[in-house]
Formats: structure tokens, C-alpha cells, sequence
């Protein structure tokens, strides 16, 4: 019997998809939801004895892989693996699996979502005609989608996704992605800098490497037409935040969608008088669909591994390899 830590919140033993597996192959389930800020030391005290995790966005340092020896594979609910130190993954044989486009549209309909949210001002009127108001001209005035430039720093599947739902907007595409040299509909950028000071929109879809934190500092937003929009939907890390904070401040942007956050949650106290700012709650790849798939996905993963394979999720094979044959 392996014992499995489950911090995926809403992961359930009783549902025959999930939990019930893992219990119908012998497995006890140790259910510790993320529901908010977790520090490293308490994910070690939490997975303490553990030999897989099927995990939300824990912080797997290496003081936490090192302390559990007997953890074999991390299973991210997602494809977002930062918040894993992969070096030391591989020197203690433990395997990450990730969960790939499972959640592609359903980050693509969250960027459209927030797209929209900002122009047609979504938010600011459902706030103002509850509170008794009626504005409609003014600060309050919508914009169009229509005719836009919009550019997308990322073209993978979830960039791909959000440019064919762009395509029926009427809108001008852009792209920079130095991996992908076409996409129907859309023009390739052949800078960063060029694309920046071309759009009015700007939505992220890149990994978090150590080449793109911060990617969008003060000195690239300042690059951005005045008047201009930025969202993110990728990792909070892509930005620098008081950067972004600041421009929306100063009226340089005139508004910024964020679904993810350098800490998260971050706090009221962060996002206090930030105006024209939409946020939500790392969502952009959870739909009721999506997470059955995911969860699924990871569950499967995970009695694959306790079963001596090495399935096809998992992006550090190599390590697991060498794990499972000294086992």
C-alpha cells in the first residue's frame, strides 16, 4: 500500500474516476487541500511519508524532496511545473508528470473573458448599476474589440487557441514566439520590442524560465502604446508587478487582466486602489470539465508510476528511470 498526498482541492475518494481508484488499488489517500499561501516547510510536514503527490501549485523545493525519500512522482494538476525544483526531482529519482492540453481552451476562453471584461468596461458597470448608478458616458464609456492590434507573447496551444477565437473579432494578430514560425491569421513578430509597440493588447502565453521572469518589467510596459491593455493569463512571474501596478496608476495602461500573481493569493492589501484592474483567482485553466479531465489524467499517472511504469506524462523520464530499476 503507497500512501498518495493529495493537495488538489475538491479531489474526492468517492469519485470513481479519482479517488476511488486509488483506494480500489490498495492506496490511502492523505487529503490536504491548497487553498491558499503554503510554505515549503509546511508541504514537508504534510507530505511527510508519502510515495506520490497529485498537487495544485506546492512549493517542492529541494529541502522538501530531500526530506521525502520515499516520494516517487509529483503529479501536477496542470502543466505549470515552477513551483518544482526539477534539478533536485532529478537527483532524488522523484518523476513530475504534468497534465498537456487538457486546459488549452479553457485558458483560451479566460483570455477572451478578460479581453472583454476590460474593453467593454464587464465589471465597472455590474459595481456601478448595483450600487443604484446608471453611467454610460464618461470614464465609464466601453471600447471595441473590433479593428484592434492584438499580440500574444507565446503561440503554443494555448496561444494557438486564443488566435482562432481572436480571428472572429475582426482584430489585427501579432505574435512573438521564436518557436513557431507561422499561425493561420496571425503575423510573426520578429522582435518582442516590435510587438510591444504594435499592440494594443498584449496577452501572455509563455512558460516561466529564467529568461522570461519579469519579462514584462517597467521598460517594456513603457514600450506599450499609451492607452493600451495587458493580460495575463500564464504565471504571475511573467511580470513585475509593481510595474504593472504603477502604469495603470499613471493612466499609461488602461487596464490589466491578471489571473495569476508573483504570490497567491496576493492579498487585498496588494491590489488596493489598483484602478482598472480585473483579477482572478488562478482560474484560467478550471472548468468543471477540464478539472475532471486533469484530475483524471493525474490519478491514472500516478498508479502508473506506483505500478513500476513510466507513463507518457511525465517530462523527466530519465530520472524516474533510474529510480524505478534500483527499486
Amino acid at each position: 500500500m503507497a500512501r498518495v498526498f493529495i493537495s488538489w482541492p475538491g479531489y474526492s475518494p468517492r469519485d470513481e474516476d479519482t479517488g476511488a481508484r486509488l483506494i480500489a488499488a490498495g492506496h490511502e489517500l492523505v487529503l490536504r487541500p491548497k487553498r491558499g499561501n503554503r510554505t515549503a516547510d509546511e508541504l514537508a510536514t504534510l507530505l511527510e511519508d508519502c510515495d506520490a503527490a497529485i498537487v495544485s501549485t506546492d512549493p517542492f523545493t529541494r529541502e522538501v524532496l530531500a526530506g521525502d525519500r520515499n516520494l516517487k512522482v509529483i503529479a501536477r494538476v496542470g502543466v505549470g511545473t515552477d513551483s518544482i525544483d526539477h534539478d533536485a526531482a532529478k537527483e532524488f529519482g522523484v518523476g513530475i508528470s504534468v497534465t498537456p492540453g487538457m486546459n488549452a481552451e479553457t485558458v483560451a476562453d479566460q483570455t477572451l473573458a478578460m479581453i472583454l471584461g476590460l474593453m467593454r468596461r464587464v465589471v465597472t458597470q455590474d459595481q456601478a448599476v448595483k450600487a443604484g448608478r446608471w453611467d454610460r458616458v464618461g470614464e465609464a464609456t466601453p471600447t471595441e474589440l473590433y479593428r484592434k492590434t492584438v499580440g500574444l507573447i507565446g503561440a503554443g496551444i494555448i496561444g494557438k487557441a486564443v488566435i482562432r477565437r481572436l480571428l472572429g473579432f475582426g482584430v489585427r494578430v501579432l505574435y512573438f514566439d521564436a518557436m513557431v514560425e507561422k499561425v493561420h491569421g496571425a503575423e510573426r513578430c520578429g522582435s518582442l520590442d516590435q510587438l510591444l509597440g504594435s499592440s494594443d493588447i498584449v496577452s501572455l502565453h509563455a512558460p516561466l524560465l529564467a529568461d522570461t521572469r519579469e519579462l514584462m518589467n517597467a521598460a517594456r510596459i513603457a514600450l506599450m502604446p499609451k492607452g493600451s491593455y495587458l493580460i495575463n493569463t500564464s504565471r504571475g512571474g511573467l511580470v513585475q508587478q509593481p510595474a504593472v501596478f504603477a502604469a495603470l496608476r499613471s493612466g499609461h495602461l488602461a487596464g490589466a487582466a491578471l489571473d495569476v500573481f508573483e504570490v497567491e493569493p496576493p492579498g487585498a492589501e496588494a491590489l488596493a486602489d489598483v484602478p482598472n484592474l480585473i483579477a482572478s483567482a488562478h482560474i484560467g485553466g478550471i472548468s468543471t470539465e477540464s478539472i475532471a479531465r486533469m484530475t483524471r489524467s493525474a490519478t491514472t499517472s500516478v498508479l502508473s508510476v506506483l505500478n513500476g511504469e513510466i507513463p507518457d506524462t511525465v517530462i523527466n523520464p530519465d530520472a524516474l528511470r533510474e529510480r524505478l530499476a534500483g527499486a
